[in-house]
């Protein structure tokens, strides 16, 4: 993957983008590469949690518009539907958590891909900015859903419409970011978090990304028949027990998934 390099340790898998020349902007094959990742992480079970990153001083500008000058480069809404919109279901649709850890500007689509993560440290250099309207097009890959649904309406409203960048300051202000932290401190900060997320029942974290995205667009009572169910399912599985005995007995539990 020339593009794209994956590194995994004590349950964490970090994915870097790979085109610091290009600010990390997206190509036909980087996508494609990405969506068989998570495809592959999805059905790795040593792996229980993600970071999603950047090499160099951009986490991603978004699309290569380069690519886009060539005769041969398909029309965008086949783009979008072959190619952006499997790439952020997979990333929100993954049972494991997922990290973006924005190390530098994120832009375009390259910030929807952030915004499709579950949690999003921010280095105190980062940037975000949508500015679709600049080249003629709309907020995509899911930004229109996720980046409301993250900073309410209106705030969402002046992003998308707006060229101006976000900064990392008021990304946390808004709640767009979990947490800001110094640039040079942002992977050891996303590593523990994503320690410790990997450290939770797998089973729990996966059904709980199942009702938080359900609850996103359904009523209240059918949320709760849906924790009802969903709790049905984590109730059964061993590492509630595993759980239980390990608050009576004091120590860490070690659960299997």
């Amino acid at each position: 993957m020339a593009d794209l390099r994956v590194e995994a340790a004590d349950g964490v898998a970090t994915v870097t983008l790979d085109r610091p020349d290009a600010l990390n902007s997206l190509t036909v094959p980087l996508k494609v590469e990405l969506i068989s990742l998570f495809s592959d992480l999805a059905r790795d079970r040593q792996v229980r949690a993600v970071i999603l990153t950047g090499a160099g001083r951009a986490f991603c500008a978004g699309q290569d518009l380069r690519e886009r000058l060539d005769p041969s480069a398909e029309p965008l809404d086949v783009e979008l539907r072959d190619r952006y919109n499997p790439l952020v279901r997979a990333i929100r649709d993954l049972p494991r958590p997922v990290v973006a850890a924005v190390n530098g500007v994120a832009a375009g689509a390259g910030a929807s891909l952030a915004f499709a993560c579950d949690l999003r440290l921010a280095a105190d250099t980062a940037r975000f900015v949508l500015a679709f309207g600049q080249i003629g097009l709309i907020p995509d890959s899911g930004a229109t859903w996720t980046l409301q649904r993250l900073v309410g309406l209106s705030k969402a409203t002046e992003i998308a419409l707006l060229p101006d960048p976000l900064s990392a300051a008021d990304a946390e202000r808004f709640g767009l970011v979990t947490r800001v932290v110094p640039a040079e401190d942002l992977m050891v900060e996303a590593v523990a978090l994503a320690a410790r997320l990997a450290a939770l029942s797998p089973t729990a974290v996966a059904l709980t990304k199942r009702a938080l995205a359900a609850a996103a667009t359904s009523t209240f009572e059918d949320a709760l028949e849906l924790e009802a169910r969903l709790q049905g399912e984590a109730g059964a599985n061993p590492d509630h027990a595993e759980g239980i005995a390990a608050f009576i007995e004091k120590r860490p539990p070690r659960f299997g998934g």
